[in-house]
């Protein structure tokens, strides 16, 4: 399987990060296929380094882009910058904590001195850079951004946030049997065991438009059948290489990467078969941990920072656009960005988790936090429905997301914000059951993830620019605001 993407170079500063974390892994995967085996060499250790594994889990640390507001456009791009160089810093301070269980079971203060410590020196170096530039370009940096320098180690039994199934299971960092921290067997449920019309997320999905608007726009993208992968996010990281450290698919425009202008996307090519969408939709990749070594297995984002196994396209990929309950959507302007779901809900909390997991005849029962153990026959089903109130006036934000907002309970926006029609994407997949037996899942299936989130299901998220043509977007709204079912 190739990987169909051009590589441009990122910024020095960046490379120097990546390069760093690079160094860390060494030997593309076999760090994370090797540092259990290494560590469980010696019988009399076994149970000290067990031991040391659950008690720090895994790198928790504050995170600053969801903090930041009003930094003036023309710092966005150093800012982003910055605060991917952090993600790659917390990506090296995990695998020096994966890699050192012996170092850790001898000296309880290890982690601290070792690791954290000096984590929370070079993360407050970057936040300064960030405060400079910010006041560089004329905005007025927040001093309370310091306080989020430093970083904890989260216990292999505590998770933030507490979801649905949660709360108070084995969330460990410790291996799953297939050379990587996670998913373990707590991370799956049998989706007979999830109660019908129970969901409990605070973005839970809406239901199609009753009242107001309750036309209906499908667009057909296929399922990334171009091969186009990469580790980068145009959204939240451009002009850095691998900026999400996990793999995405793509459907819709082809010219998608870290260092793709607007006027790149806007003449693309586009696997759309209405080629007045030119969109790109992405998320991270599912993979089979069936041992099967991909084409990224010892890159960046991929193997070398523990997302390892077979790539499971979706055998069906619906791309929808829905209306409003209370009254007429209007049209979403050229090269909106839109980010739904968190990548890092698993340390952060689950306040931005947007995805729903489910199984094809079981789509009253949707779980956030558990992948579900479907019975022969039905299929795993991802779902995201994205925020739909636009604030009238920017196609992104600082943080990426206060430019859009989810609808209100009784499924108005808030004051200041427009419906715009809202994107719903579900995936369909054909993935053989795991099997969970004392407690160890084999074969199990993932999400790609940032190395710290574990593979936990509640970090899945998707991503989405709008390059729609005027004429498509009209008639989008059109058929929408009408009541028909257009495509």
């Amino acid at each position: 399987m190739g990987r169909n993407t051009r590589k441009r170079r990122m910024p020095l500063a960046t490379r120097i990060v990546a390069g760093a974390a690079a160094l860390a892994v060494g030997g593309g995967g076999l760090v994370w296929a090797n540092f259990y085996a290494s560590a469980h060499e010696e019988h009399g250790r076994h149970d000290r380094t067990r031991s040391a594994a659950a008690q720090v889990a895994t790198i928790d640390c504050p995170d600053v882009g969801q903090k930041i507001r009003d930094v003036p456009h023309r710092a966005r791009g150093e800012v982003d910058g910055e605060l991917a160089a952090m993600d790659s810093q917390i990506t090296d301070a995990y695998q020096r904590l994966a890699t050192t269980r012996r170092a850790q079971a001898g000296d309880a203060q290890f982690v601290q001195n070792a690791i954290l410590g000096p984590l929370k020196d070079r993360r407050k170096a970057l936040i300064d850079r960030i405060k400079l530039e910010i006041n560089r370009a004329g905005g007025k940096a927040d001093d309370s951004l310091d306080e989020l320098a430093a970083c904890q180690g989260r216990p292999a039994d505590q998770q933030n946030g507490g979801g649905q199934n949660g709360g108070g299971q084995d969330q460990g960092g410790d291996d799953n049997g297939n050379g990587v921290a996670g998913p373990v067997a707590e991370d799956f449920v049998d989706i007979n065991d999830v109660p019908p019309n129970s969901r409990d997320s605070r973005n839970g999905l809406a239901a199609d438009g009753d009242g107001g608007s309750t036309g209906t726009f499908t667009t057909d993208c296929g399922v990334n059948e171009n091969n186009l992968f990469n580790s980068d996010n145009l959204i939240a990281a451009p002009g850095v290489d691998n900026g999400a450290h996990h793999t995405h698919d793509y459907v819709g425009n082809q010219d998608n990467d870290a260092f793709s202008s607007d006027e790149d996307l806007a003449n693309a090519d586009t696997t759309c078969q209405n080629q007045g969408d030119r969109s790109t939709y992405y998320w991270p990749v599912l993979r089979l941990q069936d041992g099967t070594e991909e084409f990224d297995a010892n890159d960046q984002g991929g193997g070398a920072e523990g997302n390892i196994g077979k790539i499971l396209k979706p055998a069906e990929a619906r791309i929808r656009f829905v209306g409003s309950r209370q009254g007429d959507v209007v049209a979403m302007p050229k090269f909106l960005r839109v980010i739904t779901g968190d990548a890092k809900s698993f340390t952060n909390g689950d306040a931005n988790a947007n995805a729903s997991w489910s199984c094809s005849g079981f789509e009253d029962r949707q779980v956030t936090d558990k992948y579900p153990l479907c019975p022969d026959g039905s299929q795993v089903l991802r779902t995201v429905n994205f925020q739909s109130c636009w604030d009238g006036q920017n196609i992104d934000s600082a943080n990426h997301r206060d430019h859009m907002a989810f609808v209100q309970e009784d499924g108005s926006c808030p004051d200041g914000f427009r419906a715009v029609p809202q994107l719903q994407i579900r995936l369909a997949y054909d993935i053989p059951a795991p099997t969970v037996e004392n407690g160890q899942v084999r074969a199990p299936y993932a999400v790609d993830s940032f190395p710290e989130q574990l593979h936990k299901p509640v970090t899945d998220h998707n991503d989405f620019i709008n390059v729609m043509d005027d004429g498509l977007m009209n008639k989008v709204v059109d058929c929408i605001n009408r009541g028909e079912d257009c495509r």
